[in-house]
């Protein structure tokens, strides 16, 4: 274990997300202390080089992901009055699945990062799948072939930037998921190290030995040198250059955004799951030292186990868009200001008015796994107005829930009898008691809803002895509120009936 003075007054959590870039200081209750946020451009186009099919690209500037994500880290400690050398350590948690590569000499990214939500690696996807490769690669990392993670989407870097394939074969250039990058910056570039819940998300990582796989990298064509060494969600990844903050702090903790997540609910019993209201939807449903091969389009990953414990096996659900429909509604369609107006709107009306919208706006993730399914609104009539669109937004990122958590309970053969919850849309009760009436479960909402970076305060936390015993780490798991289901099976089963005949409409639509 690593080990923290007493002056030690704090554990600073950097959560990069998708569209924007936090930072958060929680006390040795779990409790926040202050928080700083900024926003970052999304790179969004459509069409890929070489292709006819219409492939949304979605990039980030790694720049800004590593600008704002220090500028958050500066601005929180300047609020929160805590000078660094108060700081125990700092726990990272990170957009997963998301690209980097950059080079090993200077740090400089060579190219945009490639986010997950992208769909530009597709063709290398059907590529592989035709050459017959999917179940092995399946059988090793848990996954789907998918353009959704990291492998593919490397390979696409390698095939279109001249040049890049030979420096990476000669070890000039590194690659990384986002904690990956924010480690190497942090430290001065004196560590290229991520955790076991990033690297089984790459399709490189075999999940069973815990190493990366040499034949998966032979199957996807990369070169091994460019992989990050693989550390213990929670202990030591180097401490921060000095000049950065004016002095070093421990990075202690590392973790995927969902595994982080699942850490903080304390999903580490057979049975447990959590679901994070995000840009996507992410449900995790831990099965502990039982891997679970998914029939039903579900991913098997790791989650985050206890300091020196071996990492539990989850089940996996990936919503491609959960709250970033209600960003649509705001940008898109311009029906509402701001995306807290999205609940105010839905309750104008009793229900979506026979409305479905299926959120397909990057395709289908689980359990369909389609990359050229694409949105849909169907049922609009005379009478359809605002509201109507604001609660079928609001429906669909339930129903998208739905369909995971039934997969889930097939998959596992066990029951879910309640579901915690987090994340930004988390706070929107009208959505949270669709989601009660649609599984037919209580809902819990936790009181600190940025549960994320709680998981990465715990484990960055646990490993310095900033939380004490399991007993700080419980008191940092409180229950806000419980949502009771309020609807009878019947209508369940009706509502979810017209959902699947919309979602099935959807399907293939760019590839057609």
């Amino acid at each position: 274990m690593l080990t923290s003075s007493r002056e030690k007054t704090c554990v600073l959590a950097l959560d990069q997300g998708t569209t924007s870039s936090r930072a958060i200081l929680f006390d040795p209750r779990g409790k926040p202390l202050a928080i700083a946020q900024e926003e970052f451009p999304q790179h969004v186009r459509t069409g890929a080089a070489g292709s006819d099919v219409d492939l949304g690209i979605v990039e980030h500037d790694p720049e800004d992901i590593w600008r704002t994500q220090l500028g958050c880290a500066v601005r929180v400690l300047e609020r929160a009055g805590i000078t660094p050398a108060e700081v125990a350590a700092i726990g990272i948690t990170n957009q997963r699945e998301t690209t980097i590569l950059w080079e090993k000499r200077t740090g400089r990214p060579v190219a945009p990062a490639i986010v997950w939500q992208s769909r530009v690696s597709a063709p290398i996807c059907g590529r592989l799948r035709a050459a017959g490769l999917e179940a092995e690669i399946s059988r090793r990392t848990g996954l789907v072939l998918d353009p959704y993670f990291s492998a593919t989407k490397i390979v696409h870097l390698l095939e279109t930037v001249p040049g890049l394939r030979s420096r990476c074969e000669a070890g000039e250039v590194l690659f990384g998921t986002v904690d990956t990058f924010l480690i190497w910056r942090l430290t001065g570039g004196r560590v290229h190290a991520t955790d076991p819940t990033n690297a089984s998300r790459t399709l490189l990582y075999d999940i069973d030995r815990g190493a990366w796989s040499d034949e998966l990298c032979r199957i996807f064509g990369l070169p091994a040198a460019i992989l990050p060494e693989v550390r213990p969600s929670s202990g030591s990844f180097g401490e921060t250059d000095s000049a950065i903050f004016g002095t070093s702090i421990p990075i202690a903790g590392c973790a995927g955004d969902q595994q982080a997540s699942g850490f903080a609910h304390g999903c580490l019993a057979p049975g447990n799951a959590k679901n994070t209201y995000g840009t996507g939807a992410f449900l995790l449903f831990c099965t502990a030292d039982r891997r679970v091969a998914s029939g039903n389009g579900l991913l098997t990953t790791l989650g985050c186990g206890l300091p020196g414990g071996s990492p539990p096996y989850m089940l996996e659900g990936a919503v491609f868009i959960a709250g970033a429909i209600v960003g649509w509604l705001r940008d898109g369609l311009g029906i509402i200001e701001r995306s807290a107006d999205v609940e105010q709107l839905a309750r104008s009306v009793p229900d979506s008015g026979g409305l479905m919208l299926v959120p397909a706006l990057t395709g289908l993730g689980s359990p369909h796994w389609d990359p050229f399914a694409r949105g849909l609104i169907i049922g609009i009539s005379r009478a359809t107005n605002r509201g109507h669109v604001a609660r079928a937004a609001l429906d669909s990122i339930a129903f998208s829930v739905a369909d995971v958590v039934s997969a889930m309970e097939r998959d596992s053969g066990l029951p879910l009898n309640r579901l915690r919850v987090d994340g930004g849309a988390a706070s929107n009760d009208m959505l949270l008691q669709i989601q009660a009436d649609v599984l037919g479960i209580p809902i819990e909402r936790p009181e600190v809803l940025e549960t994320t970076a709680l998981g990465a305060a715990l484990l960055a936390g646990m490993a310095v002895g900033f939380f004490a015993d399991a007993d700080a780490v419980a008191e940092a798991r409180r229950v806000a509120r419980v949502f009771e289901p309020s609807i009878d099976g019947a209508s369940r089963e009706r509502i979810l009936g017209r959902w699947h005949d919309a979602v099935e409409r959807s399907k293939g639509w760019a590839a057609s």
